[in-house]
């Protein structure tokens, strides 16, 4: 399957950054399936860091056999539901790290973190958190929580956005 990473930088040899932001699946190396999904990713770190900061696209290659491979713990989540929503809260918090080396599911953008931090604070239920997930469009992410899974994600090319 093909895979996209936004980012600032051209990433040829992904790894996994001691990275201390918030995530939703917790520290790992992001991507999705979806290459406007990254586009927008590169833009917004691009006006993040500002300056003459340029924006990248990455292109991989991975073999999405290893999702179902014994090999490899994996977390897939189809929907943006209740479980989606706890896990991603609590990847959040920092609360517990979990153990799954992937994790599949859909991206929590900058207006759906309005709605998860409304949640959060306690204004929203979790069925109304969820209620107001699902008139969304949804784009995935896969994110990478072990350092040799990175030898399975195969460079193929970059485009400058």
């Amino acid at each position: 399957m093909r895979i996209y990473h936004g980012s600032t930088e051209v990433i040829q040899h992904p790894t996994i950054l001691d990275s201390q932001r918030l995530l939703d699946f917790g520290k790992g190396f992001y991507t999705t399936t979806n290459l406007e999904q990254a586009r927008k990713w590169a833009l917004i770190k691009q006006r993040r860091i500002g300056n003459d900061a340029k924006s990248f696209v990455t292109e991989y290659e991975f073999d999405d056999n290893l999702l179902q491979s014994e090999q490899y713990k994996v977390k897939v989540f189809n929907f943006a539901d209740e479980h989606w929503l706890d896990f991603v809260v609590n990847n959040r918090k920092m609360n517990d790290a979990h153990s799954f080396d992937i994790v599949m599911g859909a991206v929590a953008n900058d207006t759906l973190y309005k709605t998860l931090s409304l949640f959060e604070t306690g204004i929203l239920t979790k069925q109304e958190t969820i209620s107001r997930l699902k008139v969304h469009t949804l784009y995935d992410q896969i994110s990478f929580h072990n350092i040799e899974l990175m030898n399975e994600i195969k460079f193929i090319h970059f485009l400058e956005i």
